[in-house]
């Protein structure tokens, strides 16, 4: 087997975001009776000891490197995420939340450009002129008329939906529509990979032939609307990046505002009667209830009405750690009423669903016409080979409420 440079191991298990204890656990490294574990790993990572196969293979898994990875001669430069829109503090800057979103993002960029080659191959690109078309000195409303323009949706159609994930799916569908390829996604394909709202809500990719929107799923229904068209802002500036949450920045104030204002105008936000109610659970209760009558999602209707001078900063920054809370201890709640019997939605609608109609459209097409192998197609979407067609295979998954 070729050397393996030591520098590699070491660099592939910390931006794993591992220490060696932990690396030790999820290698299955084991005590000897001459040396420890960690001892073992420290002679690997150090060069005084020589990799088996298994073992690389087993770094190549938990590490999240391709194999030939550890074959190079250095270590890579740092993976490009595009512009980093985020404001983080505290533990959104963990080892292991960078790395799982390290990982996340490699694997929609290899995915957006198998994609793009895809249009490319089949001469079915269209350059959209919406991606880069606008700048930030043009101003927030000639901005919000180009996104509205593109979208050619009515807000009165959009709340007219039945709850938000309608509401959703009906925005989506109007996005994929016009060429966007728009991903849910939060973790890595399993509860134990996710990634915090802090650490990331949402990602574009400013490609003119296929540009790429990632939503991290574990916001809440009613959110994913909003970071959908925040994320589309950031198309129209023409910016790759990601997106976290509090918005603390110019960039991302800009798309906030943008986005806040498509759904939710000022005016309306001016109006909404929370000026004359002193009691913060009054001014929740007011919040919620007229979020929910219009699919939107009750932490933009405080930061919209913040925006607009109805409450005060420090009430938005209360509102905003309530809600959130309110939320997680809902999701907990309704996991642990789950029983392994009650089995959930089937997993082929839910995967169609998180891939969204216009990549899995996109992938159909290119299959029947043969353009596409199954071990391609199973690249893009990020699933086995074997699980493809059953993916393909599910019909109107728009309608399916989770």
């Amino acid at each position: 087997m070729p050397a393996v440079n030591p520098e590699i191991l070491i660099w592939a298990r910390e931006t794993a975001g591992l220490t060696q204890e932990e690396a030790v656990r999820k290698l299955n490294i084991r005590d000897t009776k001459k040396w420890t574990a960690l001892d073992r790993l420290d002679g690997y990572e150090s060069g005084a000891e020589d990799l088996s196969r298994p073992l690389l293979l087993r770094m190549s898994k938990q590490y999240r490197r391709p194999l030939l990875t550890f074959y190079l001669p250095k270590p890579p430069l740092k993976g490009d995420r595009g512009a980093d829109f985020r404001t983080l503090a505290g533990d959104a800057q963990s080892p292991v939340g960078a790395a799982n979103l390290d990982a996340l993002l490699r694997d929609i960029k290899a995915r957006q450009s198998m994609v793009r080659a895809v249009l490319e191959d089949e001469d079915e690109e269209g350059h959209l002129s919406f991606v880069g078309s606008r700048t930030i000195a043009e101003g927030q409303t000639v901005v919000l008329e180009s996104l509205r323009a593109f979208l050619n949706v009515r807000l009165a159609d959009y709340r007219a939906q039945k709850g938000a994930d309608a509401a959703f799916n009906f925005m989506r569908a109007r996005a994929e529509k016009e060429g966007i390829f728009v991903l849910l996604k939060g973790d890595l394909g399993s509860h134990h990979t996710a990634i915090e709202l802090e650490v990331f809500r949402g990602f574009s990719i400013a490609d003119k032939i296929a540009p790429f929107l990632v939503i991290n799923d574990r916001d809440t229904r009613a959110s994913w609307t909003f970071t959908l068209l925040h994320e589309m802002v950031h198309l129209i500036l023409g910016q790759t990046g990601v997106s976290g949450q509090p918005a603390d920045n110019e960039i991302e104030r800009f798309c906030e505002d943008v986005a806040g204002e498509f759904l939710l105008p000022s005016p309306e936000a001016s109006h909404i009667g929370l000026q004359n109610i002193p009691d913060l659970d009054d001014i929740a209760k007011r919040i919620g209830e007229y979020a929910n009558g219009r699919n939107l999602s009750r932490t933009m209707v405080a930061y919209r009405a913040y925006r607009a001078g109805a409450i005060g900063h420090t009430q938005y920054r209360e509102l905003s750690d309530r809600f959130r809370e309110q939320w997680l201890q809902r999701r907990a709640a309704q996991r642990a009423q789950r029983q392994p019997e009650d089995g959930g939605p089937n997993y082929y609608v839910v995967r169609r669903h998180r891939l969204g109609e216009g990549l899995t459209s996109l992938v159909s097409r290119m299959m029947a016409s043969g353009e596409l192998s199954t071990s391609r197609a199973a690249r893009i979407l990020d699933v086995r080979p074997t699980q493809v067609q059953s993916i393909l295979a599910i019909s109107r998954p728009h309608e399916l409420r989770l």
